[in-house]
């Protein structure tokens, strides 16, 4: 490495500032510059510390034994390692590059040397430290970043990355903030080096980060020197793929993304498939089956909107909608829906539970809000779905007809099919947790997640593990929405009439043999106790939990709690009109309200909102 380069990284240094250039050169010239490639481990815990390391570009991730999340991030101008260096003790952490660095390390012996000859050296290094044990006394330590900076652009499949889609992807990251495209055309005039592995080409690409909110690397086709660079550097990598056709025999991973899987966590990568126009795609599982990549997204070439959303992902900005279950009270969210739409909301992405995944799927397949109207009343009201009993072996319910209804829904479509992305959760009383549904058949998530313990019976995969109903564990999974992707969502969530109080005398309830004489002489002149029914009370217990959701809220997120009729009962789908017209019109004058006091959910996006999906 030139001592150029040294020279003007340690400059940049805040750690060391209060030196004079003297004994900032004195010290120069005991530091051994190290340029260390993406995975490197700098230190390793548990190890002696043996040396002091300072970071002059690049960025380092800490990690704790036993603990599977980083606790911290190291750039620029950081010491690494100095708590245990100055004690002379073991290392408490390992540290390792998550991209190409270079840092410079002091040994020892230099370091006590030094110190003999410039004490106002150990002095520095105690401040700060010191500032930097303050600073989390205080609650200021150092946070992770989780929005990349730094984003490499590779071909998924065979099929080159289109150049018109890179220049929209600039464009739609520059549209978000300061944009730097950087490909094997003008990497050297960037670097002003030859070799990309050198420490100096390593430190003038992270320089970059400091000018730029976004650096977009561009490899080549093949897996050159460039390429290998390009995702070494990269905080996240885009894996691009060109759909035809003939999808299936030219989708396997080629060698680019093999590098990448090897380099980059599954989560640090996302499949953008693009499509030669807007329409269902179908055939995704094709291009999904053996890539481990945390997210994919479907778009069309020359459209603006899809790259738009693809950059809203990447950068933290993309507009969830979160629905939640309520049996019938489930129409609000159409009435809901239909108003945020014409007041020109949009969204990213879309999930729910229970009776709300059943909504969001319908928006995400792109039906209108009449449309998904017409289908409650089909199903819930002419075709009274859900008030044919059986003999209950397995449920109360006949499910057979409801099943058949769902299917013709939604059935024939996979969830990763959808142009939007979409999710459906279950309980999952195999595995006694949680099932978020992300891939496979749309029509068997929905079915999943309603499945009401006792009304109907629970949805069994090919894999032997037993759904029912996701309102049990999340019924408003905003959880499961934050573990998808970071940023703004509008959440919504019934306040179920209180009845918490019943007159109902518990030593009046019938006996078996009573009701019996009941049904068979109906006219009798003494009444049935008032009591709530069965559906009544296994939804009502559903929804127990109701309010769990909120500790999961960020204040990004919107609440939006629509009135429900007085009066209205958790089964009764025959009102599904009169709420969704009251949603509506509910919604209208809410929006307009959160607008005016500036609420970002529905102010910051809408300039850049999301499409309406393709329908199929």
């Amino acid at each position: 490495m030139s001592q150029r380069v040294l020279s003007t990284g340690f400059a940049r240094i805040g750690l060391l500032a209060d030196l004079t250039d003297e004994e900032r050169a004195a010290l120069e010239a005991e530091l051994e510059p190290m340029p260390l490639m993406r995975g490197d481990i700098l230190v390793r815990q548990g190890e002696e510390a043996d040396a002091l390391y300072i970071v002059v570009s690049g960025r380092f991730d800490v990690r704790i034994a036993g603990r599977s999340e980083p606790v911290a991030e190291i750039g620029p101008g950081s010491p690494v390692g100095e708590i245990a260096f100055l004690a002379g003790g073991l290392r408490t952490a390992t540290v390792t590059a998550v991209r190409d660095s270079l840092v410079v390390r002091l040994e020892r012996s230099h370091f006590d040397r030094l110190c003999a000859r410039i004490p106002r050296i150990w002095g520095a290094l105690t401040a700060a430290l010191a500032r930097r044990l303050a600073d989390q006394t205080a609650g200021r330590a150092q946070q992770i970043d989780s929005v990349p900076r730094t984003i490499a652009v590779v071909r998924a499949g065979v099929e080159p990355v289109p150049a018109a889609f890179v220049t929209d992807l600039v464009a739609a990251f520059g549209r978000l903030g300061r944009t730097r495209l950087v490909d094997s055309s003008n990497v050297r005039d960037v670097t002003g080096e030859r070799d990309l592995a050198s420490g100096g080409a390593t430190e003038a690409l992270n320089a970059l980060e400091g000018a730029h909110d976004t650096v977009i690397y561009v490899a080549d086709p093949l897996l050159t020197a460039w390429s290998e660079k390009a995702m070494r550097q990269a905080d996240l990598v885009l894996r691009v793929g060109l759909v035809s056709r003939d999808a299936a025999s030219l989708v396997a991973e080629n060698v680019l993304e093999q590098f990448a899987s090897k380099l980059v966590a599954p989560g640090a990568q996302r499949l953008v498939l693009l499509h030669p126009r807007r329409r269902g795609p179908q055939g995704t599982r094709h291009w999904l089956a053996g890539r481990n990549v945390g997210m994919h997204h479907h778009a069309a070439l020359g459209e603006r909107a899809d790259v738009d959303r693809v950059a809203r992902f990447v950068t933290g900005r993309a507009l969830g909608l979160v629905t939640c279950g309520g049996g019938a009270f489930c129409a609000a969210h159409v009435g809901l829906y239909k108003a945020l739409v014409e007041k020109g909301v949009s969204f990213d992405i879309m999930g729910g539970t229970s009776g709300g995944s059943a909504m969001a799927a319908g928006f995400a397949m792109g039906q209108t809000p009449d449309e998904i109207d017409r289908v409650i009343d089909d199903i819930f009201v002419r075709q009274r779905a859900l008030r044919r009993y059986t003999w209950p072996r397995y449920s109360i319910l006949d499910h057979t007809r409801f099943d058949r209804l769902l299917e013709e829904c939604y059935g024939g479509v996979e969830i990763e099919d959808l142009w939007l992305p979409f999710f459906a959760i279950s309980t999952n009383l195999s595995r006694h947790g949680l099932t978020c549904h992300r891939r496979g058949s749309l029509w068997e998530a929905v079915r999943a997640s309603g499945s009401i313990p006792a009304l109907l019976p629970p949805f069994y995969t090919r894999e032997g593990e037993m759904l029912v109903d996701g309102a049990l564990v999340d019924n408003v999974p905003v959880r499961s929405m934050r573990e998808i992707k970071a940023g703004p969502n509008i959440v919504v969530a019934f306040e179920v009439p209180q009845l918490e109080r019943f007159a109902v005398d518990y030593r009046s309830l019938p006996s078996r043999g009573a009701l019996a004489r009941r049904m068979l002489f109906p006219f009798s002149s003494r009444p049935l106790p008032d009591a709530p029914s069965l559906g009544a009370v296994l939804m009502r217990s559903l929804l127990a939990n109701r309010n769990e959701f909120e500790r999961h809220l960020q204040p990004s997120d919107l609440l939006m709690v629509p009135p429900l009729p007085a009066g209205m009962s958790i089964l009764d789908w025959g009102r599904h009109g009169e709420l969704m017209t009251r949603a509506h019109s509910w919604g209208l004058t809410e929006v307009d309200r959160l607008r005016e006091d500036g609420h970002s959910a529905l102010t910051r996006f809408q300039a850049s909102a999301a499409i309406v999906p393709a329908r199929r």
